[in-house]
Parts: C-alpha cells; sequence; structure tokens
C-alpha cells in the first residue's frame, strides 16, 4: 500500500515523509550497479592509486513531481565529453571532505549554492577503469524548485527526470557510437532521447532500487 502511493504521489510530502521513517537506509549495493555495468565485474577491480571524485543526486519538486538533475556535459578533449552525468567532479585538495566536493561541484556546474546542517546520504562508491576514479556518489533533497545557471563551459544541457518515471525506466541496450568503448554494446537507461550509461547509469540503477526496497520495507 505505501509503495504503490509513494510510486505514484511522488511529490515532495511523501518523499520527505519517506525519507524521515526509513532511518537506517538498506542500500541495494553493487549488485544493483552491476546491472547496468557496460563491462564486465571482474574487471572492475582495484585500481592503482585511484582518484577520488563525488557526485551529487540531487531532487527537487517541480510541478507537485520530485526530480533529479542530469547534465549532459559539453565536449571536451576527455574520457567523459558529452556524457549524461551528476553534477560533480575531482575532489580538491581545499575541499574539507568528498561531501563538500559535490556540493561545490553543484555549485560550479550549476550556480545553485547549497548549504547543510546534517550530512548528505551516501551511496554506494564505484569504480571508473577508463579515468581511475573512484567516485562516491551523495544524495540531498530541498522543498523548492530552484534556478539553476548553468556553466557552459561544463554543461552543454540540463535534464530534468522525474523520480517516478526513472522507477519505471528499462534497461536497454545500444552500440556505442563514441569513446573508448566506441562500438561495444552496452547496457543503458534512454530517456527523451538521451543515453544514460556507465556510472551515472548504475547510480540511477542503484537509487531506483533502494527506492522500491525501502518503500516496501
Amino acid at each position: 500500500m505505501y509503495m504503490s502511493i509513494f510510486v505514484f504521489s511522488m511529490n515532495y510530502k511523501n518523499f520527505n515523509k519517506f525519507f524521515s521513517k526509513t532511518g537506517d537506509f538498506t542500500l541495494p549495493g553493487k549488485k544493483a550497479q552491476f546491472m547496468l555495468s557496460p563491462v564486465s565485474p571482474k574487471i572492475i577491480v582495484n585500481k592503482n592509486n585511484p582518484k577520488k571524485a563525488s557526485v551529487l543526486i540531487f531532487c527537487y519538486p517541480k510541478n507537485d513531481k520530485m526530480h533529479i538533475i542530469l547534465i549532459k556535459r559539453s565536449d571536451y578533449i576527455g574520457f567523459h565529453s558529452g556524457e549524461i552525468s551528476f553534477p560533480g567532479g575531482k575532489f580538491d585538495k581545499q575541499d574539507k571532505n568528498l561531501q563538500h566536493t559535490a556540493l561545490r561541484e553543484f555549485y560550479e556546474e550549476l550556480g545553485v549554492k547549497l548549504i547543510f546542517k546534517k550530512n548528505l546520504t551516501k551511496f554506494t562508491p564505484l569504480y571508473i577503469p577508463p579515468s581511475n576514479f573512484i567516485v562516491f556518489p551523495f544524495l540531498t533533497y530541498v522543498n523548492f524548485t530552484p534556478q539553476f545557471y548553468p556553466e557552459l563551459n561544463e554543461v552543454a544541457k540540463i535534464i530534468e527526470l522525474p523520480i517516478s518515471e526513472l522507477l519505471y525506466l528499462k534497461i536497454k541496450h545500444t552500440n556505442l557510437l563514441y569513446g573508448p568503448m566506441k562500438g561495444r554494446e552496452i547496457p543503458c537507461f534512454e530517456f527523451k532521447k538521451h543515453i544514460i550509461w556507465g556510472a551515472t547509469a548504475m547510480i540511477l540503477n542503484e537509487f531506483k532500487f533502494f527506492l522500491a526496497f525501502n518503500s516496501i520495507n
């Protein structure tokens, strides 16, 4: 009963109630992530002095539905040029911690400054072999619709994904047309003709299973 109300009424009130009730969260972890992994889990092994980065799963209400913000990265010479991703980036020596990294990068990329009195919700870190990064995902949410001011040198487009639609996205497969895995068939989500794959899809899938699992427990 609670699951059906939560899924079909994914507004701020129900979302906040869900997080307030859950307390100790159960994370689906790597099992959910690896469903969208573009390479075999056996290949994702550690990790020669990996660099650290963090991303922010930022949820907010719009038109009485909770959304997640994703970005399409601008084209540049690098591993993740033009990809769909969460706001986030590399840990800087001046950052207090990885949570601070996520908030700083969010502000730099989207022009929205977030200040919190409590810790962000942590999701399962994952390793990205091509760029040798360990990415630490954090989640937070607000009760207002922010005005985004994307940094055009880093963000080509913002993508607002309703969480209620995320829950019904199905895993598809496509052949990559670019990048170090060009020509390889990989699992992905598709939203409004945007192909979401790699680490972003893996984190989204854990978040999707996290909502489903914890709402029925």
